[in-house]
């Protein structure tokens, strides 16, 4: 199975993951009475929500070309990673802040609690499931933009439910000011990986290059190529984690003839195309060996 097929299927995993979890959770509440559980639970329905939209932006992503979109749709992915990126901000990290500095101001005394083991039987299962999906995609050495997101996610989820588990507990032993404080670490740091994500999924989405190790790769493969003698105003951007649009003018030797010159092209896109596993689009121009003294000091220039 391809990257692309892990990914999708550990978001399955996940989204069925979250519905088993948020049941657990809302009963575990609704028996006990701890605080925390329901915020946990109400914290579940915006992963069902944000899983989902990640899964139906996979989906779309691997739509075929079209008249609308030639380059494709791989980067619906990062469009869902860059809406996941705001829930977690505006929904997630707001949302325990607003409750966390409530309780700490407000001085509210605390909720009586009945089978206080239950809610932490509660809790630790929840964290053994969220382990399933997590593993999974950490197994993985390539990570689509959809899967990084879940992935962040189900980190942010394993800090939720460990300050939950930890708030319970120390409530449990007289520390009831516990709870809001794990609150705002555990926001911080889902605010924290929200802007990291937004940062990043932007810059995809506004035509990020390759990596600089990438892009010495294309050009030296460009000069391997049989009949090329120069490159230059090579350009590439990311399209999908592993799609590039490519451009570049390749030299020949003057006086070439045309057919052989479009051969050594074709060549040079096959070679550059296979690169990474595509769909590629690489784009060349040929054109004639610039004098020496007129070639830039950087090949790529």
């Amino acid at each position: 199975m391809d990257a692309g097929g892990h990914d999708e299927r550990a978001l399955r995993l996940s989204v069925g993951m979250y519905v088993v979890a948020m049941g657990l959770k809302l009963g575990a509440w609704w028996w006990t009475g701890v605080m925390s559980l329901l915020a946990e639970g109400l914290h579940t329905l915006s992963d069902v929500f944000v899983s989902t939209f990640l899964l139906v932006a996979m989906r779309w992503s691997k739509r075929r070309p079209d008249e609308v979109h030639m380059f494709g749709y791989g980067r619906a992915q990062y469009v869902g990673a860059l809406v996941a990126a705001v829930l977690f901000v505006s929904f997630t990290s707001f949302e325990l802040y607003r409750e966390s500095i409530s309780r700490l101001v407000g001085h509210e005394a605390p909720q009586p609690v009945r089978d206080a083991p239950v809610a932490i039987a509660v809790l630790a299962v929840s964290m053994l499931a969220a382990a399933w999906p997590l593993v999974s995609l950490l197994r993985q050495k390539r990570r689509g933009a959809a899967a990084r997101a879940q992935l962040l996610e189900l980190i942010n989820d394993q800090l939720g439910l460990l300050a939950a588990t930890v708030g319970t507990v120390l409530v449990l032993l007289g520390w009831p000011i516990a709870d809001p404080i794990a609150s705002m670490v555990v926001a911080t740091i889902i605010g924290v990986n929200g802007v990291v994500l937004f940062r990043e999924n932007l810059s995809y989405l506004l035509g990020r290059a390759p990596p600089a190790a990438e892009m010495r790769e294309i050009e030296a493969t460009v000069r391997g190529t049989p009949g090329v003698v120069g490159v230059h105003r090579l350009r590439a951007q990311q399209l999908t984690p592993d799609s590039r649009h490519v451009e570049m003018h390749a030299e020949v030797r003057r006086g070439l003839p045309i057919e052989e010159a479009n051969d050594i092209a074709e060549e040079v896109t096959r070679r550059v195309a296979a690169l990474t596993a595509g769909p590629n689009f690489v784009s060349v121009h040929v054109d004639p060996e610039r004098p020496a003294e007129l070639r830039p000091p950087s090949a790529s220039a």
